[in-house]
């Protein structure tokens, strides 16, 4: 699985990155994160608002931060 945090480096961005780091680790989970700051590669991901969440090339949430809960149930499938 392939997990990108797209965000310029704001702090919701930041803490949807740690997050996602937070809980790979507690699941124990076999994936590869990647933060994109690139503006050109996020516009290419047609998301109106920061941050997004985008895994194995389908953007999942744009513009907000899931709960720990949600987030676990999303990359625990």
């Amino acid at each position: 699985m392939n997990i990108k945090i797209l965000g310029t480096g704001c702090s919701k961005c930041n803490k949807l990155y740690d997050l996602v780091t937070e809980v790979v680790k507690s699941e124990n989970l076999d994936v590869n994160i990647e933060k994109v700051q690139d503006m050109k590669t996020i516009l290419s991901y047609k998301i109106m608002a920061l941050p997004g969440l985008v895994i194995d090339e389908e953007v999942i949430f744009a513009g907000s931060i899931p709960s720990k809960k949600k987030l676990i149930k999303i990359l625990s499938k």
